[in-house]
C-alpha cells in the first residue's frame, strides 16, 4: 500500500510497457509501465461500510476493500460485549445485539498506519459508536423503532 495513492485494486487500461530489466538477487523482471488503475486509499474520519471477517477477543476484524481494518471491542457499543470464542461472535449481555463473522457494518476510520513496505503491516482503527455507525442489523431496527435509544 502506498501512502499516497493507496492499494491498486484493479488495472483498468496498459498504456505503454517498456523494457524488461532483470536486477542483480532478484527474481522478477521488473517493467516500466503506464497504465490506469482503481486503487483504495482509506482517508481519516472517512465512514465506510464493510463486512466482518473475523472476530477475536479484543474486537473484530472488518474488511474495507483489500485490507482489513480493526474494530476493537471498546468501540462497538456501550454496552459490555462478551467473547464466545466457539460461535466468533461478541455479544451483549444487556441487549440481544451479536456481532458476528459476514455481518455488515458501517464504521469511521480512525487512525491509519501504513507500511509501504509490508502492507499486511498496516493498521487501520475503527470506531462504530457514534449515532449512524455500527452493525446494519443494528441501525435498521433503530430506524423502525427510534423511540427505543
Amino acid at each position: 500500500m502506498d501512502e499516497d495513492l493507496g492499494s491498486v485494486v484493479t488495472v483498468t487500461e496498459v498504456h505503454e510497457i517498456g523494457d524488461g530489466a532483470v536486477l542483480p538477487n532478484r527474481p522478477g523482471v521488473y517493467y516500466e509501465a503506464e497504465f490506469d488503475a482503481v486503487t483504495f486509499d482509506p482517508e481519516m474520519q472517512e465512514v465506510i461500510d464493510g463486512e466482518v471477517v473475523e472476530v477475536v477477543n479484543f474486537g473484530a476484524f472488518v474488511g474495507i476493500g483489500p485490507v482489513d481494518g480493526l474494530l476493537h471491542v471498546s468501540q462497538i457499543s456501550d454496552e459490555y460485549l462478551a467473547y464466545d470464542e466457539q460461535n466468533q461472535q461478541l455479544s451483549s449481555r444487556e441487549s440481544s445485539d451479536i456481532l458476528g463473522v459476514d455481518d455488515a457494518v458501517r464504521a469511521r476510520i480512525v487512525t491509519k498506519s501504513i507500511d509501504e513496505r509490508n502492507p499486511r503491516e498496516s493498521k487501520i482503527g475503527l470506531t462504530a459508536k457514534q449515532p449512524g455507525l455500527g452493525k446494519h442489523e443494528w441501525l435498521r431496527k433503530a430506524d423502525e423503532n427510534p423511540e427505543a435509544e
